[in-house]
C-alpha cells in the first residue's frame, strides 16, 4: 500500500517531465492501494487554484475519491509531537514530516520524487520503483 506524495500527483496533473512514469504507476496500481494525506490534498488544491486550474482540481477529486478508491488520511493532534520529532531528527520540512508520520502510522510505502525521504528509515520509492 502506498502513500502518494504531493509531487507525484502534481507531476501528472501538470503534465511535467515524469508524468508518463506517474501515469504508468497509477494505471497499474489498484486505487484501493493508494493513499493521500489531507495535507497533500489541500496543498494540491491550493497550487492548482493559484495556477488557475480549477478544472484540473475538480477532475482530480472526481478521479481519486468519487470514481476511484483512493483513501484520504489525516493526522490527529496527538501525532504532531511525532511530526516535530521527525522534523528535528531528519531535517524534514513540515510537509515531508507530515507524509513521513502518516506513512509510518499506517504502515505505508512512500511514493515520491523527493529525496529527503531517503535519509529516513522508511525511505521512499519513485513511481517506477513501486511498479
Amino acid at each position: 500500500m502506498y502513500l502518494v506524495d504531493t509531487n507525484v500527483w502534481l507531476e501528472r496533473l501538470l503534465n511535467q517531465e515524469r508524468a508518463g512514469e506517474v501515469a504508468e504507476f497509477l494505471s497499474h496500481t489498484p486505487s484501493d492501494l493508494l493513499f493521500i494525506t489531507d495535507f497533500a490534498f489541500h496543498s494540491i488544491g491550493l497550487i492548482l487554484t493559484r495556477l488557475g486550474r480549477l478544472d484540473a482540481f475538480e477532475s482530480f477529486i472526481q478521479d481519486l475519491f468519487i470514481e476511484g478508491g483512493v483513501a484520504l488520511l489525516r493526522l490527529d493532534p496527538q501525532d504532531m509531537k511525532g511530526l516535530a520529532e521527525a522534523m528535528r531528527r531528519f531535517s524534514l520540512d513540515f510537509d515531508d514530516a507530515y507524509q513521513y508520520v502518516a506513512a509510518g502510522k499506517h504502515n505505508l510505502t512512500i511514493v515520491s520524487f523527493d529525496t529527503d525521504f531517503d535519509q529516513t528509515e522508511l525511505g521512499r520509492k519513485t513511481p517506477a520503483q513501486a511498479l
